[in-house]
This record gives structure tokens, sequence and C-alpha cells, in this order.
């Protein structure tokens, strides 16, 4: 499981010109998924993200957590993290679960990211086109993988 966190001032989700979601400070987390991914993956990855430090105190160092902020959540469901380069300049996308099997997964990732912070998370439509909208602050973006925990 796969997910790049950004730290942002506003993030919103619009689908065929309609607002889906929307959240003021707080962090935007494009997820990945693919066929091995478990339970396991879901609880470490969620864990981290919800006790990540990356906000500013007043000393303008980044030593505060999201639920030190009150900040919201947006998770938006992100195949092509799991893109393979390697040959050609077409993208593969093998890796990558596919619906039946990463839209539970999904599911429970919100769900269990959900129980470990206070804010109501807010996601985007699986599978759909999506038009998303950020003002990164920072810029602070990060890149987590549940598979290179070390």
């Amino acid at each position: 499981m796969r997910a790049i966190l950004q730290r942002v001032k506003e993030a919103s989700v619009t689908v065929d010109g309609k607002l889906v979601s929307k959240i003021g400070n707080g962090f935007l987390i494009l997820l990945g998924i693919e066929a091995e991914d478990n339970k396991e993956d879901i609880d470490w990855l969620s864990g981290k993200i919800a006790r990540m430090r990356v906000f500013s105190d007043e000393n303008d160092a980044m030593n505060l957590s999201l639920e030190d902020i009150g900040g919201e959540i947006l998770v938006v469901s992100q195949f092509t993290l799991h893109a393979s380069t390697k040959k050609g300049n077409r993208p593969s996308f093998i890796k990558a679960a596919r619906p039946d099997i990463a839209i539970p997964l999904y599911q429970s990732f919100v769900n269990e990211l959900s129980s470990q912070v206070s804010t109501k998370i807010q996601t985007g439509v699986f599978g759909a086109m999506m038009d998303i909208a950020l003002v990164n602050d920072g810029p602070v973006t990060l890149f987590i993988d549940s598979k290179n925990k070390e």
C-alpha cells in the first residue's frame, strides 16, 4: 500500500463538474493499493499517517500531528502509484489491485484511519475521473510505502 501524503492548506475533489469533497488545513492522501495488500498494511499505514508530525509548531519546526492542529483529511484512490515504468514509455499497472480487491481495502483503510483521528475523513469517488485541486502547504509531500517499513 502506497500513499502520497500532502500537507495542504485546502484540497477538493470534483467529479463531472460537481464538488464531491472539500477540506481545509490537513492532509490530502493519494492512496495506491496492490493485490498483495492486507490488514497489516492498512494498520501500519493508517497508524503512521495518524501520528505523522509534519505541521509547524510555534518555533516553525515540523513537530505537530494532524490531531494537534485539528486538521482535516481527504483520501483519494490512486492506482497509478503502482505504475511500473521500467520498460518502454507506457506505464504498466499490473501491480495495482483490481476494483474487487481494491475497493474493500480502500474502505478498510478509510475506516481504520478514521478510528485513529478525531476528524471526519472526506473521500474521492473510487474509480471516477476526478479533478483534484489543492494548495500544498510548504510544500510538504511525503511518499510512504507499507512494503518498505525499514
